[in-house]
């Protein structure tokens, strides 16, 4: 019996953080029952390691997914997400005139989605709208985009239509879920949305064997640079940490540029000479994560992170660690409450971040943290009840 055909379409590339946490470790599930083609966008230092490329096509072939990657361009930063529609939708008829018609389109945030959409009105085909965040809400927090602007308005006129026709939309937290109802009651009315947070191969993050050591090493996973990621809340922190054991080490991992990331951080002198920044490939992550004592995530509040769920949340949790986070970004704020696996700070100033230090100081003492934490990751963020979401959501719409 021939399987059915994805054509499964994101912005981000395979290569990086993201295409190989979020995308990739879900295709070779889905693979095993579906045929799929993707298409990517990779950032120019990827396209250009060789090696790098050759590895990522080499796991794509083993599992049967058709991979074509494109070009990721930055500039005109407003315009250069119209170029990608203009490239995604060129590739993606192509592959449809000259090879097979798909059954379903998977579309991975919002540029693709339009792409689906436009395949839907030409022939028909059935898409997903997986938003994954508030993308409009986001680009005007980073400062990219002017709320009322022409382009936020195409922005959120293409959102309206893509929730309206998906077949089915998925979002990353309930938070979102609440908001897009009340924004768009007609258009959800009928309409079937799933929620499937950000999750993580819990096979390579296992529970650490050995709690953490003293001093403290305090972690920080991903970019800092986005424009949305509060630097002087992890600045006041890392103050507080200092204030309370002045030998805590401090270890940001990051594809940021270093000399930027110390740009935009300050750090002060009493914890300058104990801060480590460096890049990190997949494989070395899990031993990272384990060898922290805690992992620190600010986000900026507001409509743009409700529909945020922080990507390296479940790999700490799944090591046993820790989060140190804000309220305010997505469902984060319940997780951490209900399950106990981490610490909120309230605010910047000097006295809220030495309470929220005093409150990971006083959890770190309870025994049944780590493994509580794991217990969360599995029940919450594994990466086989993602999958096994995503292939009942396949299942559903192709019948």
């Amino acid at each position: 019996m021939e399987m059915s055909r994805i054509l499964y379409l994101t912005r981000n590339g395979l290569n990086e953080p993201l295409g190989q946490s979020q995308v990739l470790p879900y295709l070779r599930g889905l693979s095993r029952d579906y045929s799929i083609t993707l298409i990517s966008f990779e950032k120019p230092d990827d396209r250009f390691d060789s090696e790098r490329m050759q590895e990522m096509r080499y796991q794509c072939n083993r599992h049967g997914i058709y991979w074509i990657p494109l070009q990721f361009r930055w500039k005109p930063r407003q315009w250069a997400p119209a170029f990608a529609f203009a490239q995604l939708a060129f590739v993606a008829l192509w592959q449809w005139r000259h090879f097979s018609k798909p059954n379903l389109v998977h579309a991975r945030s919002y540029v693709p989605a339009a792409i689906a959409l436009l395949l839907h009105r030409l022939i028909g085909v059935p898409f997903i709208f997986d938003m994954r965040a508030l993308w409009p809400e986001e680009l005007i927090t980073a400062g990219h985009l002017q709320r009322g602007s022409l382009l936020h308005r195409v922005l959120l006129g293409l959102e309206r239509r893509c929730l309206q026709e998906a077949s089915i939309v998925v979002s990353l937290t309930w938070a979102a879920v609440r908001y897009l109802k009340q924004q768009y009651p007609r258009e959800l009315g009928g309409q079937r949305i799933t929620v499937i947070p950000t999750c993580a191969d819990l096979q390579s993050f296992q529970l650490a064997e050995t709690a953490p050591v003293v001093p403290l090493v305090i972690g920080c996973i991903g970019t800092v640079l986005s424009g949305w990621f509060l630097n002087d809340w992890l600045r006041a922190f890392f103050d507080a940490v200092v204030r309370v054991d002045p030998s805590a080490r401090f270890e940001l991992i990051s594809r940021d540029a270093p000399e930027a990331i110390l740009s935009a951080l300050q750090p002060t002198s009493t914890w300058a000479n104990r801060l480590r920044i460096q890049s990190a490939s997949p494989a070395e992550m899990p031993a990272i994560v384990q060898r922290h004592t805690a992992s620190v995530m600010f986000f900026t509040c507001g409509l743009s992170k409700l529909g945020s769920s922080p990507t390296r949340m479940a790999e700490v949790l799944g090591c046993g660690r820790p989060v140190v986070a804000n309220p305010g970004v997505g469902d984060l704020e319940q997780v951490v409450r209900q399950h106990r696996v981490g610490v909120l700070a309230l605010g910047a100033s000097s006295s809220e971040m030495d309470i929220c230090v005093a409150e990971l100081l006083a959890l770190l003492k309870d025994p049944d943290l780590a493994s509580r934490c794991r217990r969360t990751a599995e029940s919450l963020f594994s990466l086989e009840s993602g999958t096994a979401a995503y292939r009942q959501i396949y299942a559903q719409i192709l019948g």
